[in-house]
């Protein structure tokens, strides 16, 4: 079994829920603070905290506080090593099927 990273099953685990995959979209459009966040979504305000503070321990945002306004921003970086990840396993994928094909167009011949 593959090396494990517990920085990307945080990752996937964060991404895995779509209300912080919307949050995640909005942030993408710029820094906002909670309250921003929270309009669109049919939750109470501590709800969207906890969602929040699972983004923040996957590392995807991080949020400041200055008064009583929490602004939160998105880390694009932070991303890298999901994308790289998938690559990997496209590119595995896509290896394979090559093969699948070449042996598929061999035995028609």
């Amino acid at each position: 079994m593959p090396k494990r990273s517990d920085s990307l099953d945080r990752m996937f685990s964060a991404l895995a829920d779509p209300t912080r995959r919307a949050m995640i979209e909005r942030l993408a459009r710029g820094p906002a603070n909670v309250s921003d966040l929270a309009k669109p979504l049919n939750m109470s305000l501590p709800a969207v905290m906890q969602h929040l503070q699972t983004l923040e321990r996957s590392g995807l945002v991080t949020s400041r506080k200055v008064g009583r306004v929490r602004t939160c921003r998105i880390q694009p970086k932070r991303f890298d090593a999901a994308q790289a990840w998938l690559a990997r396993q496209r590119a595995h994928w896509e290896a394979r099927f090559d093969r699948l094909d070449a042996f598929l167009e061999k035995s028609e011949d």
